[in-house]
């Protein structure tokens, strides 16, 4: 696998596409062109076929160059390096320290490929590839890019390290909220790779960046602590308070599902630890009667009137 640096000097784990692969989204991308150019000459013969020869030949070398050459080069340029071949095998046109490219790098690649591809049926785009250690035609070289293989197998991803023992939780007390997502993307990354850095360049990568993110949580780096050490320490904490903070989310939020369910009380129900508790302490509880049922009152009978009428039966009749 061929190693691409960034201007960082950051090893960007690209495998280079190959001959068959490369081949195979180069013969998507001629079928595609070519039906395009088809169906585009066939519209405009018909629609200049009151024109001349010589305005025929004209139109025709204006369509070729503006298809088969011009074509490509928008593609590649407004997609950043992806035809519809390459997206449809999983490759990208990269420059050589691995950014995207320009349109000035898919102008060369496409003047080029007249010549190595159209000119020659590809003989000596293959024979360069083959040639070169890492699969380049001439209009990669002459442009500077790379042909890489985007699409990588699942199961690849590089965990962050965990940070050394004696530094699990010395870090509780940091400020994290003034520190970028950018730093912290920059800061996995290199924790990420640093493995696959030369020794000299990942320790002032570690540097630079401990000092960054010093700088950003207001306290120096601990001394006697390595840069990457601290680095990996940081985002322990950090990984450590996201957990929290979920964790206290799904707990909260289930207690309080439960307690919308215990709460849901029948209105005028008061419970005994409701009125137990309202007494004060050491105060005597005197003992509560039964309620005596009343009697049910009698239809047109108002309450005023009721102790009047329902009285005890003793037997005497009062005088007319």
């Amino acid at each position: 696998m061929s190693e691409l640096v960034t201007g960082d000097a950051v090893v960007l784990g690209l495998r280079p596409a190959r001959l068959p692969s490369r081949a195979l989204a180069l013969a998507i991308d001629l079928v595609v062109v070519w039906i395009v150019f088809i169906l585009v000459s066939i519209g405009l013969t018909i629609a200049t076929v009151t024109l001349d020869e010589a305005a025929g030949a004209a139109i025709a070398v204006a369509t070729f160059l503006l298809v088969l050459v011009g074509g490509p080069i928008a593609v590649e340029t407004l997609s950043h390096g992806r035809s519809l071949g390459k997206l449809a095998c999983g490759l990208r046109v990269v420059r050589d320290d691995g950014g995207p490219i320009r349109f000035r790098h898919a102008l060369v690649r496409g003047a080029m490929g007249v010549v190595e591809i159209l000119m020659t049926l590809g003989v000596f785009a293959c024979i360069a590839s083959l040639v070169s250690a890492r699969g380049r035609r001439l209009g990669d070289v002459f442009a500077g890019t790379l042909v890489v293989r985007e699409r990588v197998s699942a199961g690849r991803g590089i965990a962050v390290p965990p940070p050394p023992p004696w530094l699990v939780g010395r870090f509780a007390g940091l400020d994290l909220s003034a520190v970028p997502d950018e730093l912290w993307l920059a800061i996995r990354q290199y924790l990420t790779r640093m493995q696959q850095l030369d020794a000299e360049v990942g320790l002032s990568m570690a540097e630079r960046l401990a000092a960054e993110l010093a700088v950003r949580t207001g306290v120096p780096v601990p001394p006697g602590v390595p840069a990457a050490a601290y680095l990996a320490g940081v985002v322990n904490e950090r990984q450590a308070r996201d957990a929290r903070r979920v964790f206290a989310a799904v707990q909260a939020d289930s207690l309080g599902q439960v307690s919308v369910g215990v709460g849901s009380a029948p209105v005028g129900v008061v419970g005994p630890a409701r009125a137990v508790s309202s007494v004060a302490p050491g105060a005597t509880v005197a003992p509560v009667a039964p309620a005596v049922p009343a009697a049910p009152v009698e239809p047109g009978v108002s309450e005023a009137e009721e102790p009047a009428v329902r009285k005890p039966g003793t037997g005497f009749a009062p005088p007319a």
